[in-house]
């Protein structure tokens, strides 16, 4: 297989997975042995955050109208109550604590059985988290205060455990503090937009002496496959949280995390 398409399924993996609450970062750990690919090796190591930003456009687009609305907006209460704040305000927990762990969770983590071993773990808490906090309901991101937006930084701080995944942590962080389901799926995707920027912008910065006319192509092509499945995955799910529990996510995560599990007790 060659990496032209190794970086297309990645890319496939990538856009379908990074707003559901299933851990696109744990699907591609998982893919990336089957693949053959030494996540070491340039450019897959810059690869697997950098093709974030490619899903990240897809919400940009997606939310465009709200997001443009809600940044030339100013409500009663100024700054305060600015969406950009609310953003920086959620954002904070995550270079406070994920940033300095990031290099030694990466170290220590990144294998198919801790991710399989997460998967499970985080199907267990959403289904409690829902069970005691669901309610159904619409609504829109501008009624987020600074504390719920704080509380919902934090929650994300757990995704960076490969396999927890950024979107599940955040929804459920949301749905704790009172939010709706579609709310705090919308939040969560709009604090998607600085988060995975700024892993994905810091990696390639971090690794771009490693970075040639083959291995940007690769980006490229992942980038770009990436943004397109990301597209096709946002509005069904935005239309399925308003009205269902994220159940069939939790059963996913536990049978693909048994599954991991019992291939690795097999091959040991």
């Amino acid at each position: 297989m060659s990496d032209i398409m190794r970086a297309v399924i990645l890319g496939i993996i990538e856009g379908l997975t990074e707003f559901l609450p299933v851990s696109s970062t744990g699907h591609m750990i998982l893919a990336m042995p089957a693949l053959k690919i030494d996540p070491e090796a340039a450019p897959w190591k810059t690869f697997l955050y950098f093709i974030q930003i490619g899903a990240v456009f897809a919400i940009i687009i997606y939310f465009w109208k709200r997001l443009w609305f809600q940044m030339l907006r100013l409500k009663v209460g100024g700054l305060r109550n600015h969406l950009l704040t609310k953003l920086v305000v959620a954002s904070i927990p995550a270079a406070a604590i994920g940033l300095p762990f990031n290099s030694w969770i990466e170290d220590h983590f990144e294998t198919p059985v801790f991710v399989a071993a997460a998967l499970i773990v985080g199907a267990i808490v959403m289904e409690l988290i829902e069970r005691r906090y669901w309610s159904q309901g619409e609504g829109d991101s501008s009624g987020v205060t600074l504390r719920q937006a704080f509380f919902i930084g934090l929650a994300q701080c757990f995704s960076i455990i490969p396999g927890m995944s950024r979107s599940m942590s955040t929804i459920m962080g949301g749905l704790v503090v009172g939010l709706r389901p579609a709310v705090a799926a919308e939040f969560s995707f709009y604090l998607a937009i600085p988060t995975l920027l700024g892993a994905g912008l810091l990696k390639l910065v971090k690794h771009h002496k490693e970075m040639h006319a083959q291995e940007a192509l690769l980006l490229g092509v992942g980038f770009m496959t990436a943004f397109v499945a990301a597209m096709l995955v946002v509005h069904p799910f935005m239309q399925f949280v308003k009205r269902r529990r994220l159940r069939p996510f939790a059963i996913y995560r536990v049978v693909l995390g048994i599954g991991v599990l019992a291939w690795w007790g097999l091959n040991r």
